[in-house]
């Protein structure tokens, strides 16, 4: 696999290699994510579930929620991969950890990228410690929260109003892994991984993980995708016999367009590579990519951003027909330029070349001129310009 790594690197062919896998991707229906009641419950028009392994919410009248059941069944591996949270679907949400009984969900952007909401604000903080979700009937606590330079670990307590039955919950969240990007270093990846797995929420005593960045496809689809590359190697003992190429190939069989860019792609590699020496025995890697992730230095926080807008709390969300000052961004019609283009690279560029065309085309016409209106003139000047002309023949 080094060979393969360096030989793909030295002649610059990580374009070539993800445009290949695009190709070879199984294309399978997503009807239901078209339909027009479920349209305000995805984050991007070209980001959907394939119809055969979405996930369904049970006791609803809608049962769509834009999440994938990715099983990777010869790794033992099961993942929900799914877009951030909208304002309106935090406890569809909610209910869908319930129902799959997942113990942790990895959250991978941060609620403000770029300027734009990328997710809502669903899970409770040190300032507001708890969150109602009425529509669904769940109460979300905080318990413990633990804040490290790059990620953020929090214990979250899970409660059905319903039954007054309680679940813990881990929440890892990655808070330094850009939008269409890589990790800062492999080293700083796997130590957040390893302290996932160490939990044990990966593992088969628990339902699926739920995997989460902004369209539910880039930075997650990277997660999974190393994680299970992981876990083959560590059952067969030999890292050459991992195919990550047929890896990922399989996982997009499950939700479309996983790892958007060549970076991510060659990301995954390396990391990979990385995690290999611990599979090999090499037990010290792990302390020397907790070393390198100078995860206990001081988070160095970016400018402030503005203010997200947190999920209803203490108000229906999701089940009734939302008032206009609910909707917010969750329109994805009324998304911009900006937004179409950051969902998917595997996804329709159309419509932000389409986009991008009319706003040219709006720019060039307000930098003509208008020409100046001609001022009416009166019944005394017109006579008067009549009676010039007329000389002037």
């Amino acid at each position: 696999m080094d060979h393969e790594f360096e030989d793909i690197d030295s002649e610059g062919r990580w374009q070539n290699l993800y445009i290949e896998i695009r190709n070879q991707s199984q294309d399978c229906p997503f009807k239901v994510a078209k339909y027009p009641e479920n349209r305000n419950r995805n984050r991007y028009r070209d980001v959907s579930p394939f119809d055969h392994s979405r996930v369904k919410l049970g006791n609803t009248e809608n049962d769509y929620i834009n999440a994938s059941l990715v099983e990777m069944e010869e790794a033992q591996r099961s993942y929900i991969l799914t877009q951030g949270p909208l304002r309106n679907t935090c406890g569809h949400f909610w209910l869908m950890i319930w129902q799959q009984k997942t113990k942790a969900v990895i959250m991978l952007n941060r609620v403000i990228e770029k300027g734009s909401e990328k997710c809502a604000q669903y899970w409770p903080t040190e300032e507001e410690p708890e969150m109602s979700f009425r529509d669904t009937r769940f109460v979300v606590r905080l318990l413990s929260e633990c804040v490290k330079s790059y990620y953020t670990t929090r214990l979250l307590e899970l409660q059905n109003a319903s039954t007054g039955e309680t679940r813990e919950i881990y929440h890892f969240h990655y808070t330094t892994w850009p939008d269409f990007g890589v990790p800062e270093s492999p080293a700083s990846f796997l130590n957040f991984l390893f302290k996932v797995r160490e939990s044990g929420s990966l593992g088969t005593d628990h339902g699926p993980a739920v995997v989460h960045c902004s369209a539910g496809i880039g930075r997650s689809g990277t997660f999974s995708l190393v994680d299970t590359c992981l876990v083959l190697m560590d059952k067969q003992k030999d890292p050459s016999s991992v195919d990550i190429k047929k890896v990922l190939l399989d996982m997009r069989k499950y939700r479309m367009g996983l790892i958007q860019t060549p970076d991510q792609l060659r990301f995954s590699y390396l990391a990979v590579l990385e995690g290999a020496k611990w599979i090999m025995g090499d037990t010290s890697v792990q302390k020397q990519w907790q070393e390198l992730s100078r995860e206990d230095q001081e988070s160095v926080s970016e400018s402030p951003p503005p203010q997200p807008a947190k999920c209803p709390s203490e108000r229906y969300n999701g089940s009734r027909m939302l008032q206009t000052d609910e909707v917010g961004e969750a329109e994805p019609e009324r998304r911009t330029a900006s937004d179409v283009k950051d969902t998917d690279g595997d996804g329709c560029t159309a419509n932000a070349r389409k986009r991008q065309r009319d706003e040219k085309m709006s720019i060039s016409t307000q930098k003509t001129p208008p020409k100046p209106s001609k001022p009416r003139m009166n019944d005394p000047e017109k006579k008067r310009k009549r009676a010039r002309t007329n000389s002037d023949i």
